[in-house]
């Protein structure tokens, strides 16, 4: 897991409440365990038409939302069932930041374990974020999470809460398994001293 430390971007804003893990990637892409390849079916039933071919007003169809890593949703973001795709699919595509007033449980856990931060702010912050164009955020955002500071444009910088653990594996690069790892020289030598080893 490549190690977070700041991201620096453009928003790309999907103002629905809601939005569950099966809109972030339905069921029928969930057979894969490659997670690259997830990026082209995110949000596919809203990018797609049932030809295949793009839905030219769907944000993430335009051109120029191209290469930009956060993303602003709605409130109650990744609800729904435990889908571990959901946030490799956002990954894969290129998002490595997600603004709302609030996500499920469980796609938090998997996001993080991901490395995905999921950033929440307060309903004045976020309805400031999305303000004018829904489908898109002028302003460049500036998210550093070892100062846990989420700044909008020069003069409006707002702090956010993450749990300790997360926070180390983010910025380490550690997903759960690297973490318990990095104790393999301790581990082996609590084992070798152990009566009966």
């Amino acid at each position: 897991m490549k190690a977070f430390t700041e991201v620096q971007s453009k928003a790309i804003a999907i103002a629905v409440d809601d939005i569950d893990t099966d809109q972030i990637i339905p069921a029928r892409f969930l057979k894969t365990i490659d997670k690259l390849g997830l990026g082209k079916s995110l949000f596919a039933d809203w990018r797609y038409r049932e030809d295949g071919s793009e839905t030219p007003d769907f944000v993430l169809n335009k051109e120029s939302m191209s290469g930009r890593s956060i993303l602003v949703a709605g409130n109650n973001f990744g609800c729904g069932s435990s889908r571990e795709h959901a946030p490799w699919a956002l990954w894969a595509w290129g998002f490595r930041v997600i603004i709302s007033t609030s996500f499920a449980d469980i796609f938090r856990n998997n996001a993080l374990k991901n490395g995905l931060l999921l950033v929440e702010v307060s309903e004045s912050i976020h309805k400031a974020l999305l303000t004018g164009d829904s489908s898109d955020t002028d302003a460049v955002l500036r998210v550093n999470l070892e100062e846990q500071t989420l700044s909008i444009g020069d003069n409006n910088t707002i702090s956010f809460e993450i749990d300790a653990f997360s926070k180390k594996c983010l910025l380490e690069g550690l997903d759960q398994l690297s973490y318990l790892l990095s104790f393999q020289e301790s581990i082996e030598k609590y084992e070798s001293e152990r009566p009966g080893s």
